[in-house]
């Protein structure tokens, strides 16, 4: 039977295979009885290793290996730990920057909790940006890049971007969560269907990295995106809902915030008419008015006439 270690290296070879453009390698019936074996192995805790990885990264030959079993091998998670505390290093922004992105991503905790094949999300954007967003925590097409709002609700804060008269690469964009919060069960390629809020003790590991990100950029304003990047950066008990955060100023750490609707949420307002759905799409482009008229951006009356 493979070792832990074997394994490992295997798993290594098969991403260099796939990053190559390969998609399929030929495995004997005696290796697949191999894999079996770590997988049973793994259930039993002696042989923590990634036997579901190593099975989608493959198309075997001969014998299809039982996919549902490998995804099921992966160990739980550890125990939540204690809050990391972070000291940036003295130096430029990019310095600073890339030292707590490299923090992140090689972060025990949260590989520990990324599903093999997907990666730890980490902030992205302009180091100067005068305006900060801020999410909840990635879904799938975030787990899949490794970048943060870049499904369908990725598509929609970047057209409100682009009505605030700028682009996607002008501002700042990261969550309160550096890795997709699991449900619990996944598909045997991975895939997860549904998302969840971000439980207390994931929202309290990561929020270090986070504050640690505003810290560098030191933006003119923050622009909290749903309830749990409101309660991540303002305090769980302020507020009982968005509607009492959102329409008027906030403050972070001396930093003007500005609480507004996730644009998932509006998304899920498309297509409605009701007078109820026009305002929550009316109410965030206010919202979005405001962040520019703090950030001292220009603001044309088109722009005021914009409706989502």
């Amino acid at each position: 039977m493979p070792t832990r270690d074997q394994l490992l290296a295997l798993n290594d070879e098969l991403r260099r295979l796939k990053a190559g453009g390969q998609r399929a390698v030929s495995v004997s019936e005696e290796g697949l009885a191999q894999l079996r074996e770590a997988v049973t192995a793994s259930r039993s805790g002696f042989m923590p290793d990634r036997p579901a990885e190593i099975a989608s990264a493959a198309t075997v030959s001969g014998a299809k290996p039982d996919l549902q079993m490998l995804a099921a091998a992966r160990p739980a998670a550890p125990a939540m730990p204690a809050t990391p505390e972070i000291k940036l290093p003295e130096g430029d922004k990019p310095a600073r920057w890339n030292f707590l992105r490299n923090l992140v991503l090689n972060d025990a905790t949260c590989q520990a909790r990324v599903y093999p094949g997907k990666q730890v999300v980490f902030g992205v954007g302009n180091l100067d940006a005068a305006v900060m967003f801020v999410g909840e925590a990635p879904g799938g097409d975030e787990e899949d890049q490794g970048e943060p709002f870049v499904g369908r609700a990725g598509q929609l804060l970047n057209k409100m971007i682009k009505a605030m008269g700028l682009e996607r690469g002008q501002v700042y964009i990261g969550n309160i969560l550096n890795w997709r919060p699991d449900m619990g069960t996944r598909n045997a390629d991975g895939s997860q269907t549904g998302n969840r809020p971000p439980t207390a003790q994931e929202m309290a590991y990561c929020l270090p990295f986070i504050r640690a990100q505003i810290a560098i950029i030191r933006p003119r304003v923050l622009v909290a995106l749903g309830k749990t990047a409101v309660d991540g950066l303002l305090g769980p008990d302020r507020f009982k809902s968005m509607g009492a955060a959102r329409g008027s100023w906030h403050s972070y750490a001396d930093t003007p915030l500005r609480a507004s609707y996730h644009p998932s949420y509006l998304l899920r307002q498309e297509g409605l008419t009701s007078a109820a759905a026009k305002k929550i799409k009316r109410d965030a482009w206010e919202d979005m008015l405001a962040v520019m008229e703090r950030a001292e951006l220009p603001v044309s009356e088109k722009q005021r006439n914009y409706f989502l």
